[in-house]
């Protein structure tokens, strides 16, 4: 008799689950004893959105790396650096407890009262890292940001933007030490 009972309770859960995933209804069981099972069902009214072009279109747009070559990468990359390098050197001289180095492809920019932030090129990516000590580690990719005419073959305007949440690394340099990136 226990034995049945447990067959009867499997039947009972599997045949709810199936009902479930179709996305009409959904099961809930009530345990009287033991071994009774009394099972009710509920109809949802309308749980999930009918139209799939209004639930697919909320989505945001996937962002992907620019397709750069190495020499590219470097060329960006190091001018990128220069300038970021340019305006925490502006920084440090007009509020002068900052300390700003740039040797072997690294910058560290030490600030008061935010800790250490680490800059530098990753090639075999064609990333530029970032570790900060108030969002942490982030890997930011060269992507073409421009609309429009823009498109056009190498006329497209880039940015290093964190490929995950879609931040741009000059906007995050901007939020945490205050150093606003030429556009």
């Amino acid at each position: 008799m226990y034995r049945s009972s447990i067959v009867k309770l499997g039947r009972v859960t599997s045949f709810g689950i199936a009902t479930a995933t179709r996305g009409a209804t959904i099961s809930q069981f009530t345990m009287r004893t033991p071994f009774r099972v009394r099972y009710h069902r509920t109809i949802l009214a309308h749980p999930f959105s009918t139209s799939q072009h209004r639930a697919m279109s909320s989505s945001p747009p996937e962002i992907k790396p620019a397709s750069i070559t190495t020499e590219e990468y470097h060329h960006l990359a190091d001018t990128y650096l220069d300038a970021v390098l340019n305006q925490y050197e502006e920084k440090q001289d007009e509020v002068g407890d900052i300390d700003v180095e740039f040797s072997s492809g690294v910058m560290t920019v030490k600030i008061p009262g935010s800790g250490v932030y680490i800059i530098n090129k990753q090639p075999p990516n064609k990333q530029i890292w970032l570790s900060s000590p108030v969002s942490g580690p982030k890997r930011f990719d060269y992507v073409i940001v421009s609309e429009g005419q823009d498109q056009k073959q190498d006329t497209g305007k880039g940015e290093w933007i964190y490929i995950r949440t879609g931040e741009k690394l000059s906007d995050l340099l901007l939020q945490e030490t205050g150093v606003a990136m030429e556009a």
